[in-house]
């Protein structure tokens, strides 16, 4: 329910409840209770739909944090990566080997960074991850 329906539908409610009260009878008036717990449901929905608002916002405000975080984080892997172009690196292989090699080439694999290291004659495509030490 929106906050313009509900506003609309208290402001129904209370001119329904003013126009019951001008014409009520006075040999039976209206129930107190009922109108006591008429007027706590409409309090409690206004207090459910504020929850619900800042909910809302604080969903939003989060999912915007949570994209400054990661943008932050690919930023500080491709910082990484760029620093250890031309150095010497230990690195795992695929199969679990940690071999020694050159970083030659900084390229990106479905937007993330990777690099190419030279050992023994043969390429390795390597994430950052793999990075075992570095060399002096």
């Amino acid at each position: 329910m929106s906050t313009i329906s509900a506003a609309s539908q208290k402001m129904d409610f209370m001119t329904l409840l003013v126009t019951e009260l001008q014409y009520q009878n006075p040999l039976e008036p209206m129930d107190n209770q009922q109108m006591a717990a008429q007027l706590a449901q409409f309090s409690q929905l206004e207090l459910t739909e504020g929850m619900n608002s800042n909910l809302a916002t604080m969903n939003e405000t989060m999912t915007k944090m949570n994209k400054t975080f990661e943008g932050a984080m690919w930023m500080a892997e491709l910082d990484y990566a760029k620093s250890l172009l031309g150095k010497t690196v230990n690195f795992a292989t695929s199969n679990g080997d940690v071999l020694e090699g050159q970083v030659k080439k900084l390229t990106f694999q479905d937007g993330t960074p990777v690099l190419t290291v030279s050992s023994n004659n043969q390429s390795y495509v390597i994430q950052t991850s793999q990075i075992q030490g570095i060399q002096g």
